[in-house]
Protein backbone atom coordinates (compact mmCIF):
# COMPACT_ATOMS: atom_id res chain seq x y z
CA UNK A 1 0.00 0.00 0.00
CA UNK A 2 1.48 3.53 -1.22
CA UNK A 3 1.76 5.73 1.80
CA UNK A 4 0.74 9.15 1.97
CA UNK A 5 3.35 11.97 1.91
CA UNK A 6 1.69 13.04 5.45
CA UNK A 7 -0.35 10.08 7.63
CA UNK A 8 -0.76 9.24 11.18
CA UNK A 9 -2.69 6.02 12.44
CA UNK A 10 -2.92 4.79 16.15
CA UNK A 11 -3.17 1.17 16.19
CA UNK A 12 -3.27 0.14 19.95
CA UNK A 13 0.07 1.26 21.75
CA UNK A 14 1.58 1.87 18.43
CA UNK A 15 1.40 5.38 17.03
CA UNK A 16 2.59 5.58 13.27
CA UNK A 17 3.83 8.78 11.25
CA UNK A 18 4.34 8.99 7.51
CA UNK A 19 6.51 12.62 6.57
CA UNK A 20 7.46 12.45 3.01
CA UNK A 21 8.34 16.27 1.88
CA UNK A 22 10.73 18.89 2.61
CA UNK A 23 11.16 20.31 6.29
CA UNK A 24 9.43 23.79 6.77
CA UNK A 25 8.89 26.31 9.14
CA UNK A 26 5.46 26.71 7.37
CA UNK A 27 3.08 24.69 4.88
CA UNK A 28 2.81 26.85 1.56
CA UNK A 29 1.74 24.21 -0.59
CA UNK A 30 0.31 21.51 1.67
CA UNK A 31 2.81 18.71 1.28
CA UNK A 32 5.96 20.02 3.36
CA UNK A 33 6.53 18.88 6.76
CA UNK A 34 6.33 21.03 9.50
CA UNK A 35 6.50 21.79 13.27
CA UNK A 36 3.01 22.81 14.00
CA UNK A 37 1.54 20.25 12.27
CA UNK A 38 3.50 17.42 13.73
CA UNK A 39 3.54 18.59 17.17
CA UNK A 40 -0.77 18.59 16.37
CA UNK A 41 -0.15 14.63 15.38
CA UNK A 42 2.38 13.84 17.89
CA UNK A 43 -0.36 15.34 20.81
CA UNK A 44 -3.21 13.40 18.83
CA UNK A 45 -1.10 10.21 19.62
CA UNK A 46 -1.20 11.04 23.23
CA UNK A 47 0.28 8.02 25.67
CA UNK A 48 1.87 5.53 23.60
CA UNK A 49 4.64 3.08 23.80
CA UNK A 50 6.32 3.14 20.76
CA UNK A 51 6.03 6.19 18.03
CA UNK A 52 7.42 4.62 14.05
CA UNK A 53 8.54 7.55 11.62
CA UNK A 54 8.30 6.67 8.36
CA UNK A 55 10.95 9.55 6.85
CA UNK A 56 11.52 10.59 3.26
CA UNK A 57 12.98 13.89 3.03
CA UNK A 58 15.48 15.98 1.47
CA UNK A 59 16.01 18.67 4.08
CA UNK A 60 14.84 22.01 4.65
CA UNK A 61 14.57 24.70 7.22
CA UNK A 62 17.18 23.79 10.03
CA UNK A 63 15.02 25.27 12.74
CA UNK A 64 12.32 23.50 11.76
CA UNK A 65 14.15 20.55 11.75
CA UNK A 66 15.46 21.03 15.24
CA UNK A 67 12.07 21.72 16.75
CA UNK A 68 10.69 18.19 15.66
CA UNK A 69 14.03 16.59 16.52
CA UNK A 70 13.38 17.91 20.20
CA UNK A 71 10.12 16.79 20.35
CA UNK A 72 10.78 13.56 19.22
CA UNK A 73 13.70 13.36 21.56
CA UNK A 74 11.50 14.84 24.49
CA UNK A 75 9.03 11.91 24.44
CA UNK A 76 8.41 9.10 26.70
CA UNK A 77 8.24 6.73 23.86
CA UNK A 78 10.40 4.67 22.00
CA UNK A 79 11.15 6.24 18.27
CA UNK A 80 11.92 4.35 15.55
CA UNK A 81 12.64 5.96 12.84
CA UNK A 82 12.20 4.16 9.22
CA UNK A 83 13.95 5.80 6.72
CA UNK A 84 12.00 5.41 3.41
CA UNK A 85 14.45 6.74 0.81
CA UNK A 86 16.45 9.48 1.90
CA UNK A 87 17.55 11.87 5.35
CA UNK A 88 19.45 14.68 4.34
CA UNK A 89 20.65 17.49 5.49
CA UNK A 90 18.05 18.59 8.21
CA UNK A 91 16.36 15.81 7.85
CA UNK A 92 19.43 13.27 8.63
CA UNK A 93 19.42 15.24 12.12
CA UNK A 94 15.24 13.83 12.38
CA UNK A 95 16.87 10.70 12.02
CA UNK A 96 19.02 10.87 15.05
CA UNK A 97 16.11 11.58 17.65
CA UNK A 98 15.20 7.76 16.65
CA UNK A 99 16.22 5.52 19.74
CA UNK A 100 16.04 2.79 16.71
CA UNK A 101 16.66 4.15 12.93
CA UNK A 102 16.23 1.28 10.24
CA UNK A 103 17.30 1.90 6.77
CA UNK A 104 16.65 -0.46 3.90
CA UNK A 105 20.27 -0.61 1.83
CA UNK A 106 18.99 0.95 -1.19
CA UNK A 107 18.31 4.48 0.86
CA UNK A 108 20.83 7.04 2.30
CA UNK A 109 20.98 9.50 4.81
CA UNK A 110 23.39 12.47 3.81
CA UNK A 111 25.05 15.01 6.45
CA UNK A 112 26.56 18.44 5.43
CA UNK A 113 26.98 22.16 6.97
CA UNK A 114 24.34 24.36 7.00
CA UNK A 115 23.93 27.14 4.34
CA UNK A 116 21.60 30.12 3.64
CA UNK A 117 20.94 32.16 0.79
CA UNK A 118 21.30 35.82 2.04
CA UNK A 119 21.87 38.95 0.76
CA UNK A 120 23.80 42.24 2.38
CA UNK A 121 27.05 43.97 3.57
CA UNK A 122 30.67 42.81 5.38
CA UNK A 123 29.39 43.20 8.84
CA UNK A 124 26.35 41.48 8.34
CA UNK A 125 28.21 38.66 6.12
CA UNK A 126 30.31 37.72 9.54
CA UNK A 127 27.47 37.59 11.56
CA UNK A 128 25.45 35.40 9.57
CA UNK A 129 28.96 33.14 9.06
CA UNK A 130 29.10 33.91 13.37
CA UNK A 131 25.79 31.94 13.24
CA UNK A 132 25.87 29.44 10.55
CA UNK A 133 28.77 28.12 13.35
CA UNK A 134 27.06 27.89 16.01
CA UNK A 135 23.82 26.18 14.21
CA UNK A 136 26.43 23.73 13.18
CA UNK A 137 27.90 22.62 16.62
CA UNK A 138 23.89 22.01 17.63
CA UNK A 139 23.90 19.67 14.59
CA UNK A 140 27.18 18.10 15.45
CA UNK A 141 25.73 17.61 19.12
CA UNK A 142 22.78 16.08 17.80
CA UNK A 143 24.48 13.59 15.58
CA UNK A 144 27.12 12.58 18.47
CA UNK A 145 23.84 12.35 20.57
CA UNK A 146 23.22 9.16 18.63
CA UNK A 147 26.16 7.89 17.45
CA UNK A 148 28.83 6.40 19.78
CA UNK A 149 31.30 5.48 16.37
CA UNK A 150 31.69 8.77 14.99
CA UNK A 151 34.32 11.72 16.38
CA UNK A 152 33.51 14.83 16.71
CA UNK A 153 36.59 15.30 13.93
CA UNK A 154 35.11 12.84 11.73
CA UNK A 155 31.99 14.11 12.00
CA UNK A 156 32.90 17.60 11.09
CA UNK A 157 35.31 15.65 7.97
CA UNK A 158 32.17 14.36 7.04
CA UNK A 159 29.80 17.18 7.17
CA UNK A 160 32.49 19.65 5.47
CA UNK A 161 32.59 16.81 2.66
CA UNK A 162 28.78 17.15 2.29
CA UNK A 163 28.94 13.20 2.14
CA UNK A 164 26.26 10.99 1.01
CA UNK A 165 25.90 7.74 3.22
CA UNK A 166 24.54 4.75 1.88
CA UNK A 167 22.88 2.60 5.02
CA UNK A 168 25.45 0.24 5.64
CA UNK A 169 27.94 3.43 5.91
CA UNK A 170 25.21 4.51 8.47
CA UNK A 171 25.44 1.81 10.38
CA UNK A 172 29.04 1.69 10.37
CA UNK A 173 29.08 5.42 11.74
CA UNK A 174 26.52 4.75 14.27
CA UNK A 175 23.62 6.64 12.61
CA UNK A 176 21.82 3.61 11.82
CA UNK A 177 21.11 0.96 13.59
CA UNK A 178 19.66 -1.84 11.36
CA UNK A 179 19.90 -2.45 7.58
CA UNK A 180 17.18 -4.02 5.76
CA UNK A 181 16.66 -5.89 2.10
CA UNK A 182 16.19 -2.82 -0.80
CA UNK A 183 12.77 -1.90 -1.49
CA UNK A 184 11.35 0.27 -3.52
CA UNK A 185 12.04 3.57 -2.17
CA UNK A 186 9.92 6.62 -1.88
CA UNK A 187 10.10 9.48 -4.13
CA UNK A 188 11.75 12.74 -3.80
CA UNK A 189 12.04 15.91 -5.91
CA UNK A 190 15.18 16.24 -7.98
CA UNK A 191 14.61 19.51 -8.29
CA UNK A 192 15.22 19.59 -4.27
CA UNK A 193 18.36 17.04 -5.25
CA UNK A 194 19.50 18.85 -7.66
CA UNK A 195 20.75 21.77 -5.60
CA UNK A 196 22.85 20.02 -3.92
CA UNK A 197 26.73 19.19 -5.32
CA UNK A 198 27.39 15.53 -4.25
CA UNK A 199 24.34 14.15 -4.68
CA UNK A 200 24.76 10.92 -6.73
CA UNK A 201 23.09 10.85 -10.16
CA UNK A 202 22.11 6.97 -9.57
CA UNK A 203 20.45 7.48 -6.88
CA UNK A 204 18.72 10.95 -8.21
CA UNK A 205 17.37 8.48 -10.99
CA UNK A 206 16.09 5.97 -8.11
CA UNK A 207 13.76 8.35 -6.21
CA UNK A 208 11.69 9.14 -9.76
CA UNK A 209 8.01 9.20 -9.31
CA UNK A 210 7.98 6.37 -12.24
CA UNK A 211 4.27 5.67 -10.92
CA UNK A 212 3.07 8.83 -11.39
CA UNK A 213 3.75 8.48 -14.61
CA UNK A 214 0.55 8.09 -16.76
CA UNK A 215 1.01 7.97 -20.54
CA UNK A 216 -2.69 9.29 -21.12
CA UNK A 217 -2.26 11.97 -18.78
CA UNK A 218 0.82 13.41 -20.59
CA UNK A 219 0.48 16.64 -21.81
CA UNK A 220 2.09 17.10 -25.42
CA UNK A 221 5.09 19.22 -25.45
CA UNK A 222 4.02 22.69 -27.12
CA UNK A 223 5.52 23.53 -30.20
CA UNK A 224 7.23 26.79 -31.52
CA UNK A 225 4.47 28.39 -33.77
CA UNK A 226 6.32 28.48 -37.14
CA UNK A 227 7.84 31.17 -38.40
CA UNK A 228 7.67 32.75 -41.77
CA UNK A 229 10.89 34.61 -43.49
CA UNK A 230 10.39 37.18 -46.03
CA UNK A 231 13.44 38.72 -47.97
CA UNK A 232 12.40 41.92 -49.09
CA UNK A 233 15.08 43.89 -51.60
CA UNK A 234 14.81 47.67 -50.90
CA UNK A 235 16.25 50.64 -51.88
CA UNK A 236 19.21 51.45 -49.71
CA UNK A 237 18.51 55.77 -48.65
CA UNK A 238 14.63 54.17 -48.52
CA UNK A 239 15.94 52.01 -45.28
CA UNK A 240 18.93 53.79 -43.85
CA UNK A 241 16.76 54.62 -40.69
CA UNK A 242 15.72 51.02 -39.98
CA UNK A 243 19.27 50.14 -41.07
CA UNK A 244 21.06 52.46 -38.60
CA UNK A 245 18.97 51.47 -35.52
CA UNK A 246 19.28 47.84 -36.49
CA UNK A 247 23.09 48.18 -36.61
CA UNK A 248 23.25 50.22 -33.06
CA UNK A 249 21.30 47.03 -31.36
CA UNK A 250 24.11 44.91 -32.83
CA UNK A 251 20.79 43.28 -34.78
CA UNK A 252 20.77 42.01 -38.47
CA UNK A 253 17.02 40.46 -37.91
CA UNK A 254 14.06 42.80 -37.21
CA UNK A 255 11.03 40.49 -35.74
CA UNK A 256 7.30 40.96 -35.40
CA UNK A 257 5.38 38.30 -33.65
CA UNK A 258 5.86 35.09 -35.67
CA UNK A 259 7.05 37.80 -38.88
CA UNK A 260 10.39 37.90 -39.24
CA UNK A 261 11.99 40.20 -42.18
CA UNK A 262 15.69 39.85 -43.44
CA UNK A 263 16.73 42.68 -45.06
CA UNK A 264 19.09 42.64 -47.94
CA UNK A 265 20.51 46.01 -49.35
CA UNK A 266 21.31 46.60 -52.85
Amino acid sequence: MKKKFWNVIKNGNIGEITMYGEIASESWWGDEVTPKKFKEDLDALGDVSQIKVYLSSPGGDVFAGQQIHSMLKRNKAEVIIYVESLAASIASVICSAGDKVIMPSNSMQMLHNPMTGFYGNAIEFRKIADDLDKIRESLIEAYLGKSSELTREKLIEIMDAETWLTAKECKELGLCDEVVEAKEIAAISTEFLNKYKNAPEEFIKSTSNHATEDPQQTEPQQKEDPKLTVTVNVDKETMKEVVDEAIDKEKQEIEIENLNFEIDLI
